[in-house]
């Protein structure tokens, strides 16, 4: 059986879309206390880790390494300081752990907005130090959840290595089947309520809306990034990316406009593609924050399968 481990382990969407698929987990780290209890009453693994103070010499050896390092660095919503080389960076500890470990395959995720950040270098100098440095026979693409039976807009980059130079890896294909919001919903949600000022900073950013005639009435229309002075809508039966900023406040969770109501957790996971098995704190900040930092699990799952049939 392939054997991986899962750094940034979040709250486990590596570790269930490659469990999925037949490998086992034998690592893992998280340094988010919440993240970390989150991922124990899934997994039974409690992965309170400094990744930056990992010694390989203390980990066991393993086929594939997962990372979803943090986005920060590269991320539109974030100050995209990036880097000009890898150290003082979180990518370097993953290139410390390949170097050591020697893995025969990894996969990186990160925001879209690390291939243009820095006009194109940032990448530049990861994909260099993976494929010169380290050795590894690299493919990289972005992908749209939405695009892979996942009712998000949600744009990632996958960066997939091979020790064996004559791997010829294959991004899944686009599927045809689409999943919208409405499968998803509650009928009847509980805790999903929104202060007054949200609802009156809605409707108010509704009319000044130049379709408001043509999306007032859609059932569907989700509300998100809420301020006085401008809402973003939504109203293509697809949920807005769902990020790390959910945990900050109200605000920052999509609301369905027509019902007046914040999504809530469970319907948050659904969205990123988690099981309805999979437990988590009901409606929490901390809840929010960590559904909004993982993966969409259905997309990795394709990847993971792709990675395995290439072994």
């Amino acid at each position: 059986m392939l054997k991986f481990i899962d750094l940034f382990a979040g709250i486990g969407g590596f570790r269930l879309a490659f469990e999925s698929v037949g490998t086992k987990c034998v690592f893992s780290a998280e340094i988010d206390k919440h993240a970390c209890s989150t991922y124990e009453s899934n997994f039974g693994d409690y992965p309170l880790c400094d990744v930056s103070k990992l010694k390989p010499s203390d980990m066991p050896d393993f086929d594939i390494l997962c990372a979803g390092f943090p986005c920060q660095p590269f991320s539109i919503a974030g100050q995209r300081k990036g880097f000009c080389d890898t150290r003082g960076t979180l990518f370097f500890d993953i290139e410390r752990i390949i170097q050591a470990k020697q893995p025969q395959a990894f996969i990186l995720e990160n925001v879209k907005g690390l291939v243009n950040h820095d006009k194109g270098n940032t990448l530049k100098v990861i994909i260099d130090t993976l494929e010169q440095k380290l050795d590894y026979k690299v493919f990289y693409q972005v992908l749209n959840s939405k695009d892979y039976g996942v009712p998000q807009n949600r744009e990632r980059i996958y960066i997939i290595g091979f020790k064996d130079k004559e791997v010829d890896f294959k991004f899944p294909n686009k599927l045809d089947k689409k999943v919208d919001l409405n499968s998803i919903l509650d009928p009847n949600p509980i805790g999903s309520e929104i202060s007054d000022i949200a609802k009156f900073n809605v409707r108010h950013n509704l009319k000044e809306h130049k379709k408001y005639n043509k999306i007032k009435d859609n059932p569907l229309l989700l509300a998100y990034e809420i301020r006085k002075s401008r809402t973003t809508f939504r109203y293509d039966s697809l949920s807005p990316t769902l990020t790390a900023k959910m945990g900050t406040g109200g605000n920052n969770v999509p609301v369905l406009v027509n019902q007046m109501r914040k999504l809530t957790t469970r319907e948050c996971l659904r969205i990123q593609g988690f099981p309805d098995s999979y437990k988590i704190e009901h409606n929490k900040a901390q809840s929010y924050k960590q559904i909004g930092n993982s993966v969409s699990v259905p997309v990795v799952r394709l990847l993971a399968e792709s990675i395995v049939n290439d072994f």
